[in-house]
């Protein structure tokens, strides 16, 4: 914030200055930046110059929070900034200075509609600062992505540029690496295998909505794999299915809804194996045969339609958890993704052969500079040290925050549940105050929008099978009279401005109806409210037989729910309903941080043993 401070008394003097004097300044800047010699002094006058194009070009003024959220990101922090403090911009600055080094600037985010819209928007900024801008979509063609690559300053997703880097190694060969490609195309003066490569290199990424990208889906493989036909094993995943309809649940497997894992019984064994009797092949052998009915019984229990997957033109999307948006190029390993379609009665796809993987975690620590933003990431702050040596830095709101944070109201059952969400919505309705509701699964948004229609009320979705018109959605969120219902917002990417007269009303309210996992993908949500000092309340609606308690605390759950049964009440409270909900959180945290921590344990020793093979694929 000092550092900021010294900006904003440096602003003025370019503030009179004429544009052929601005672009000179900044043509001597870039001149200092690329030669690796900037002091303080450089930098503050570098930072002050951005402020000032962005007013000429843009018509934004930065805060005085933003300059220094600006400054920490430069210096390779990760720095919180709340929802509607101006992310987006705030890019800019690192960016441009690093942009100005000539080595090039990666800014990573979530999907491809925000990398597509922040290269257009922040573009003027970018180029009247004698920079290029690029943007790598799932839809841009390798030569394509060869020119946004060799920009300035290239906008992708964490998705786009893991698989790119994958796909240059492949296309390096056994010269595994980009150095040894030229070398040995200038011994031997023939083309080089980097004429087939579009990545330039990883010496600095900005990484938006870090908290998702770099602790959400750590622990998740990128893959480049190769299609292979095999249609017995198809025919496999079908019997499988088949096999598993016919087991009984409370006989023939255990289930460990913690670990997401299943077990047969010994009466199940005997069962499958006297179903399997007629069978021959690999159903004659027993450890094949139960793998592959496991597989089955775990996509009967475990990946539920309109909750982890839509159907969509006859094929298995999987639906992100954390930002509930869906992933049509993704599908599950080791088998779980042909048992789904088995399960629903599609034709199984065959399993592909993996070319070459790598952690999201590794892949971003390959880069030379890490920094990074996101609403909600203190959490995260000794992870993310732990993992990418990157530290974290909350930066203060511009306007103090008033947002209210009601006391969680927990009800008997789910239907209990609903019912009072539903009486809320209606009351607040009746007053024109705007709510925005956030729903876990598909399935739970549709349901609740459906029993919002029926008494004659106009509600707006926002899903993984409902994403037309995103934005505008989301801005109309905050009109008088707004009824909106979300799965998780992570990386919307919009602000929700609110209407006239709604802050006479409080502002937005906005309901939780189920705790997720993570503290953060909560705060997330009810960071919707309160934007910019504007008033706003969130709260929480969950119920005793919500999956977070029925997966981390099954039993003292089932055990407090039989205890509240008894008196009779619908909506239940006390230290043992708060300790409950806060056992299972710590729970899951924990559970999900050894898993993470296990990745970087296998990551680590893989560059430990295979070191001497060059760069890691």
């Amino acid at each position: 914030m000092r550092l900021a401070a010294q900006v904003d008394q440096r602003s003025p003097l370019f503030r009179d200055r004429a544009d052929s004097e601005l672009q000179s300044r900044i043509q001597e800047l870039q001149s200092i930046f690329r030669r690796r010699r900037e002091g303080l002094e450089d930098v503050i006058s570098a930072v002050a110059v951005v402020r000032e194009v962005a007013r000429r070009v843009l018509g934004q003024e930065f805060y005085l929070e933003q300059l220094a959220g600006g400054l920490a990101m430069l210096d390779g922090c990760v720095i919180e900034l709340a929802t509607g403090e101006g992310k987006t911009l705030t890019a800019t600055i690192p960016a441009t200075l690093v942009g100005w080094r000539g080595r090039g600037c990666h800014i990573v985010t979530v999907n491809d509609y925000l990398a597509q819209r922040d290269a257009q928007w922040m573009g003027s900024v970018y180029r009247a600062c004698r920079l290029t801008v690029g943007a790598v979509l799932s839809t841009t063609t390798p030569p394509e992505r060869r020119a946004a690559y060799a920009a300035d300053i290239t906008y992708s997703t964490n998705k786009e540029v893991a698989a790119d880097f994958l796909r240059d190694g492949l296309a390096l060969g056994s010269s595994r690496s980009a150095v040894v490609a030229v070398t040995r195309a200038l011994v031997s003066g023939a083309a080089g295998d980097t004429e087939s490569t579009v990545m330039r290199g990883l010496p600095f990424v900005i990484v938006d909505e870090a908290d998702s990208v770099l602790i959400d889906e750590a622990a998740t493989p990128l893959i480049i794999a190769a299609k292979s036909a095999n249609s017995p094993q198809s025919d496999a995943f079908r019997i499988a299915s088949q096999l598993a309809a016919q087991l009984d649940r409370a006989r023939d497997y255990r289930i460990d809804p913690v670990h997401r894992e299943i077990e047969l019984t010994p009466c199940g064994r005997s069962e499958l194996s006297r179903h399997a009797a007629s069978l021959d092949g690999l159903w004659r052998g027993q450890r094949r045969r139960e793998e592959l009915v496991v597989h089955a019984l775990c996509a009967r229990e475990f990946y539920l339609r309109d909750k982890h997957y839509v159907i969509r033109d006859g094929r298995i999307v999987i639906v992100d958890e954390f930002t509930g948006r869906l992933m049509p190029d993704r599908s599950w390993r080791d088998g779980f993704h042909q048992a789904v379609e088995a399960k629903e009665g599609l034709d199984p796809t065959s399993v592909d052969q993996t070319l070459a993987r790598i952690s999201f975690q590794r892949f971003f620590r390959l880069y030379g500079e890490i920094a990074g933003m996101s609403g909600t990431v203190l959490e995260s702050a000794s992870e993310l040290w732990r993992v990418y040596q990157t530290p974290v830095v909350r930066i203060r709101t511009h306007r103090p925050c008033i947002r209210t944070r009601r006391p969680t109201r927990v009800f008997l059952n789910q239907p209990h549940k609903w019912e009072a969400v539903v009486s809320v919505l209606i009351a607040e309705h009746q007053r024109q105050r705007p709510v925005l509701v956030g729903c876990r699964a598909v399935a739970a948004s549709e349901s609740l929008a459906q029993r919002l229609r029926d008494r004659g009320l106009e509600v707006s979705v926002l899903n993984a099978v409902r994403v037309a018109d995103e934005a505008q959605v989301v801005e109309r969120a905050g009109q008088a009279g707004a009824l909106t219902i979300a799965t998780n917002m992570a990386g919307r990417g919009t602000d929700i401005r609110l209407g006239e007269g709604v802050v006479r009303l409080g502002g937005l309210l906005v309901i939780a109806t189920e705790l997720h996992e993570s503290s953060r993908v909560d705060r997330q949500l009810f960071g919707r409210a309160g934007r910019q000092g504007d008033p706003g309340d969130s709260v929480a609606m969950v119920s005793l037989d919500d999956e977070l308690l029925e997966r981390y605390a099954r039993w003292p759950g089932r055990l407090v729910r039989y205890v509240a049964r008894l008196s009779g009440r619908r909506e239940v409270s006390g230290w043992a309903v708060s300790w409950l909900f806060a056992m299972a959180r710590s729970r899951a945290e924990a559970m999900n941080r050894q898993r993470r921590a296990g990745v970087t344990r296998a990551d680590t020793w893989l560059d430990d043993a295979l070191g001497f093979t060059g760069p890691a694929r």
